[in-house]
């Protein structure tokens, strides 16, 4: 009986140690910092160019804290958020590690343990930051240069420390070959061109052949079916160099190459959903006039089909009236005819404009933008009105009284008109959410410009009748 009972004891007690802590944590970060304590510190993690919260910890009075969690860390780049903003970071691989570095310098103090990732990471971020810092005073002498031999040898200095480094992620790649940290480096290796010689050869005439070269393989080091390179800022400087910088900037060229792209992302679907997310705000915000063709193209081809799986209903809804109300005002299609009234009650068509370039203005007599705006533009078309210039000024306010007094004012003698009735959505038809707002058309009535300043219309206006002058002759 006595027997039987110290077992039943010890069984007792090893089902509560074993019970006692609930479901061990799926990932378990325990760090130690020296130089804090009693604060909290906060583990966060890239996505693309922005940082997001996943984790926060409690800092004891000796610099120790956790980051604990049930669900397994998704694999990228995180940081050690410090209270004075200040981090450090981590790769995500293994779920289970330690860190212990301190305030003074914390990739030279750095030590890790349980996690070959970071051990990796951390001894090449030991050796980056003198090549850094070497680096920085090769910069700062070439400016100084004082002859053109010191510039040379500088640069060739430069290059040698540039060497260094790429042989040393070559190093990590070769010998790693299956690690995160070896994917990280291999994107972020530079294209390797052809030799001079060679490329002569292979270019056969072609000019642009060491440009092609570089475009069509810049993204050969990129692993499209790891999704962990959404969660660091690689891959997103990489296709923001690429759209600004390789892509030539117009619309048939930016939808070609992002159509290829996405085909590449398709290899995993977080890549595809970083892909197409990022190729298509980007273009339905940009500064160049035209890029919003490339935005409606997207939601036409990914969104529309119903590719875009992450997106909820509601929000789908959004992004499709919204490319549904940019897609009649690309440019090259003929914009919306307006029929409205003038201050005598006099309508006046949009279409029955016969001139060789048309400016359909929206403006707002209160407006102090369009007050300082409006006289510089009425100068432009006094300017070329004798040239084939017309304009349709339409005034969205409906205060008919600030609208008459302001034409009067300011000697206003092109078509001015306005809505009092309501009776046609132009602000729905032109995207009129803020004033001024000038679209230029040519005598088809084809939007050739919109969105532009008094300046940029002037430019515009005059380049085209040089242009046609000299097509003339």
């Amino acid at each position: 009986m006595q027997v039987r009972n110290t077992l039943l004891l010890l069984f007792s007690l090893f089902v509560v140690n074993a019970f006692a802590g609930g479901t061990p944590p799926a990932y378990s970060i325990k760090v130690k910092v020296k130089g804090i304590k009693d604060t909290t510190c906060l583990l966060a993690y890239h996505f693309g160019d922005k940082q997001y919260l996943k984790d926060t910890a409690k800092v004891d009075s000796k610099g120790n804290f956790t980051f604990e969690g049930k669900t397994p860390l998704e694999g990228g780049i995180y940081l050690v958020v410090l209270p004075d903003k200040r981090y450090f970071e981590v790769l995500i691989n293994e779920q289970k590690f330690g860190m212990e570095t301190d305030t003074a310098d914390y990739v030279k103090n750095m030590k890790v343990t349980g996690s070959a990732e970071n051990t990796l990471f951390y001894d090449y971020l030991k050796f980056l930051n003198p090549k850094g810092e070497e680096m920085n005073k090769l910069q700062k002498s070439l400016a100084d240069a004082k002859s053109k031999k010191d510039s040379t040898d500088i640069k060739d200095k430069m290059k040698a420390v540039s060497k260094e480094i790429n042989d040393y992620r070559l190093n990590v790649i070769n010998n790693n070959p299956k690690t995160f940290v070896a994917k990280l480096f291999k994107a972020m290796m530079p294209v390797e061109v052809p030799p001079a010689d060679e490329a002569a050869a292979k270019a056969k005439g072609d000019s642009l052949f060491t440009y092609r070269f570089y475009k069509d393989h810049y993204f050969d080091n990129i692993d499209f079916s790891d999704d962990r390179i959404t969660r660091t800022p690689v891959y997103h400087e990489k296709l923001k160099e690429y759209f600004e910088n390789l892509v030539y900037p117009n619309v048939d060229s930016i939808n070609a190459a992002a159509d290829n792209l996405v085909k590449k992302s398709e290899a995993n679907k977080e890549v595809f959903k970083y892909t197409v997310w990022y190729i298509t705000t980007k273009h339905e915000t940009s500064q160049l006039m035209g890029a919003d063709a490339v935005f409606v193209h997207m939601v036409k081809k990914y969104y529309k089909t119903g590719k875009a799986y992450w997106v909820d209903k509601e929000t789908l809804a959004k992004i499709v009236q919204r490319a549904d109300i940019l897609e009649p005002l690309l440019l090259g299609k003929k914009a919306p005819d307006l029929m409205l009234k003038d201050s005598t009650g006099t309508y006046h068509r949009l279409r029955d404009q016969k001139s060789k370039y048309t400016f359909v203005y929206f403006w707002d007599p209160n407006c102090g933008h369009c007050q300082k705006t409006t006289p510089k533009l009425y100068e432009v078309y006094l300017k070329y009105k004798d040239k084939g210039l017309s304009v349709y000024a339409v005034d969205i306010d409906r205060k008919y009284k600030d609208w008459v007094n302001f034409i009067q004012k300011n000697d206003l003698t092109w078509t001015n008109v306005y809505d009092p009735d309501h009776t046609i959505s132009f602000r729905d038809k032109y995207d009129i959410y803020a004033t001024p707002v000038l679209y230029i058309l040519n005598d088809k009535q084809e939007i050739i410009a919109k969105r532009v300043s008094y300046e940029q219309a002037e430019e515009i206006i005059a380049n085209s009748i040089k242009h046609d002058q000299e097509k003339k002759k």
